[in-house]
């Protein structure tokens, strides 16, 4: 399993030969309640739990001893001790035991996502964060590459006076919108204008394909267009190529609404509207989870170790999945707060990755 920061992961190993059985069992337990209950735990409780018979005074040294290594704390208002993010990191890097899915669970996964084998792209990757919501009871998110796929028509609709939207339909009956800026008096003449352009060059290109030929085509009829019309096509194309308006990426988000269910602390309900303010942030998001594509299997991210989750306090648990070639077109995950079920939800984003990538070797190859 790889995880969001590998470079400190021999660090963690070097804290973990300074603690010995005893401090290990004390701090697993810590943490398993934590990330159970999400409440602080005392000395008393971990005595009725740890096998050895300890007394809370000696449990209390141990927790004293894991506050001075900064893997637990005390909040201001108990008395009980909570892991802290590194606390957390080490946990996961040296004592997280991941088991595996039962057949009954892999069969769920593969009926769920394999039921639209037969939908678009966008409702197979839908239902798969749909399935890593349910189960990990977080948000389920899920980031493909957008394939540039030959188009059969597009269209520029303005939607304010100086917004419009471009309309692109590819050979599949695939809609997609994207925003863009017009300059200020623009007529609606340029717009009608631009379309039936670039509508003329179609001919089954793809929008990259289609760039080309525009670039190619002004230098033969610049005079056919006016000023205006060509500021809008070229505003059109630098957008649906990908530009840094519009990130060359789709995103799934599914099952936000879980993340508010059992909050009732004024503290977490801000914390989580932090955390929807950040999911909003969509360009922040993609640049997080493209992290996850640099490499094999699952990687866990939390709290303030990344950018985006830094303010809300939450983990991110995700695996890259791959096409039918073996490389790696998209990322899918679980958003929630950092006391996610990780040995849980780890083997059910790896396996659903799975599925996914197996799935996209059939509609490719179809």
């Amino acid at each position: 399993m790889k995880n969001g920061v590998m470079d400190e992961k021999s660090e963690h190993v070097g804290l973990l030969a300074e603690l010995d059985g005893r401090s290990r069992e004390i701090f697993r337990r810590i943490v398993d309640s934590y990330l159970e209950t999400g409440d602080p735990v005392g000395s008393r409780s971990v005595s009725k739990q740890i096998s050895a018979s300890l007394s809370p005074a000696s449990i209390r040294n141990v927790m004293s001893d894991l506050e001075a290594l900064g893997l637990i704390f005390a909040p201001h208002t108990s008395a009980g001790r909570l892991p802290t993010e590194l606390g957390l990191r080490f946990f996961v890097d040296g004592l997280l035991e991941v088991g595996d899915l039962s057949e009954d669970e892999r069969t769920r996964i593969e009926t769920r996502v394999s039921g639209q084998r037969d939908a678009s792209l966008e409702g197979l990757l839908t239902e798969a964060s749909n399935l890593l919501s349910g189960i990990s009871h977080g948000a389920g998110v899920v980031m493909a590459n957008k394939t540039d796929s030959p188009l059969k028509h597009i269209e520029f609709v303005r939607i304010e006076p100086t917004k419009a939207l471009v309309v692109l339909v590819d050979d599949k009956g695939t809609v997609e919108n994207r925003l863009i800026d017009l300059p200020p008096g623009l007529p609606a003449s340029a717009l009608t204008e631009a379309s039936n352009y670039l509508n003329t060059l179609l001919r089954g290109r793809t929008l990259a394909d289609l760039r080309e030929e525009v670039r190619k085509s002004y230098e033969v009829q610049r005079a056919e267009l006016d000023e205006l019309s060509r500021k809008v096509i070229e505003a059109g194309l630098a957008v649906g190529a990908g530009g840094e308006k519009t990130p060359a990426q789709t995103l799934i988000v599914r099952g936000r609404s879980n993340l508010i269910a059992d909050e009732s602390a004024t503290a977490d309900l801000e914390r989580i509207r932090q955390l929807f303010d950040d999911l909003e942030t969509k360009e922040e998001l993609i640049r997080l989870l493209t992290l996850a594509e640099g490499g094999d299997g699952v990687r866990i991210f939390i709290g303030s170790e990344n950018r985006l989750f830094s303010l809300s306090g939450s983990s991110l648990i995700v695996s890259p999945y791959r096409d039918q070639e073996q490389k790696i077109v998209g990322v899918l995950g679980v958003i929630g707060p950092t006391r996610l079920n990780y040995a849980r939800i780890v083997p059910v984003v790896d396996y659903t990755a799975q599925v996914v990538g197996r799935l996209l070797e059939g509609k490719t190859g179809a």
